[in-house]
C-alpha cells in the first residue's frame, strides 16, 4: 500500500542512514539486553515470590519483543544468519514460532492498516475486544505465516515449532522443575496479551495514511519501555535500530511535528482525526 505519508517531502527530508550503524558495544548491549530480567525471573520464581517474577517476566517479555523485533528487520548489527538464528533462540524463549511471527509484521509494514494486515487486526478494536482475542491471535498470525512462507521460511517455522513441542514437553514432561514450567506459563501468558500491548497501544485509533501509527515522549516513559514505543519513527523508517529511534524522532519532531501527537500513552487517544497545527507545511 503506498502510504501518503511516505511520500511527504517533509518525511522524505529526514536524515536517517547515518543511523543504521551499530557498533560492536551496541550490539553486544542489544543482544544481553533480555537476560538479567530472564534470570532474575527465574530467582524469583524459584524463592516462590511469583507477583515479583511475574513483573520481571513481563520485562523479559517486552526486552525480547524489542531484540526480535530488530532481527526481523536485520538490525541487530549482525549477519542476516545471524538474525535468524537470534530468531530461532528466542523463539523457545518466548513461544512460538518468531520466523511466522517476522512473515506478518512485514505484511504489516507493507499492507499497514489494511485488509492484508492480520498482525494489526486488534488495532481495528476496542481495548477490551484487543485484550479478548488475545489467546487466538498467536494462532491467527502462524496460521497467516503458513499460509504465506515461501521454502526457506517454512523450514525455520517448522524448526522453531518442533523445538519449542520438544521445550514443552521436555518441561512438563521430564525436567520436574516447577521453575521452567513457571517461565512457559508465563510467557503463554505473554503471547496472548501481545495483541493488546505490541499492536493495540500502537495503532488504536490510526488511519491507513497520515497517523499510521503512535509514538511516545518523555524521558521517563521512554526509559521504563527500553524506546520499544517509537513506533510512527519505526514504520518511517524500519531500517533504523530501536537504539537510534531517539534520535530520530528528534528529527522527525523537526520536519513534521504533529505526528507526535498521537501518543501511546497522553495525548491523542481519541478519533483519528487530531486537529494539525497551523505551521504545518503542505502535504505533497
Amino acid at each position: 500500500m503506498d502510504l501518503e505519508i511516505m511520500r511527504d517531502p517533509r518525511v522524505r527530508s529526514v536524515r536517517w542512514r547515518d543511523l543504521t550503524r551499530l557498533n560492536k558495544i551496541e550490539v553486544v548491549s542489544e543482544l544481553i539486553m533480555p537476560a538479567p530480567w530472564l534470570l532474575a525471573s527465574l530467582y524469583a520464581a524459584r524463592q516462590g515470590w511469583y507477583p515479583v517474577a511475574l513483573g520481571l517476566s513481563f520485562v523479559f517479555f517486552l526486552t525480547g519483543l524489542r531484540v526480535v523485533h530488530g532481527a526481523y528487520h536485520y538490525t541487530l548489527g549482525l549477519t542476516r544468519a545471524g538474525c535468524e538464528w537470534v530468531m530461532f533462540v528466542l523463539s523457545i524463549l518466548m513461544l512460538g514460532s518468531m520466523h511466522a511471527v517476522q512473515i506478518n509484521h512485514l505484511q504489516h509494514h507493507k499492507h499497514c492498516m489494511d485488509d492484508e494486515d492480520v498482525e494489526a487486526m486488534s488495532a481495528r478494536m476496542s481495548a477490551w475486544k484487543a485484550i479478548l482475542i488475545g489467546p487466538a491471535f498467536p494462532v491467527l498470525l502462524h496460521a497467516n505465516a503458513l499460509r504465506l512462507a515461501r521454502a526457506r521460511q517454512l523450514r525455520w517455522i517448522g524448526a522453531e515449532l518442533l523445538a519449542n513441542a520438544a521445550w514443552v514437553g521436555w518441561v512438563f514432561g521430564l525436567s520436574g522443575a516447577p521453575v521452567l514450567a513457571y517461565h512457559v506459563i508465563a510467557m503463554g501468558i505473554g503471547q496472548c496479551l501481545t495483541a493488546f500491548f505490541a499492536v493495540w497501544t500502537v495503532h488504536h485509533d490510526c488511519d491507513r495514511s497520515h497517523y499510521i501509527a503512535r509514538t511516545l515522549r518523555g524521558r521517563i516513559l521512554t526509559f521504563v519501555t527500553f524506546d520499544m514505543f517509537y513506533h510512527v519513527e519505526h514504520h518511517l523508517f524500519p531500517q533504523v535500530p530501536t537504539c537510534r529511534l531517539p534520535q530520530l524522532a528528534a528529527r522527525l519532531d523537526q520536519a513534521a511535528p504533529e505526528l507526535q501527537e498521537k501518543r501511546v500513552i497522553g495525548s491523542g487517544s481519541g478519533s483519528a482525526e487530531v486537529a494539525r497545527p497551523a505551521t504545518e507545511l503542505p502535504r505533497g
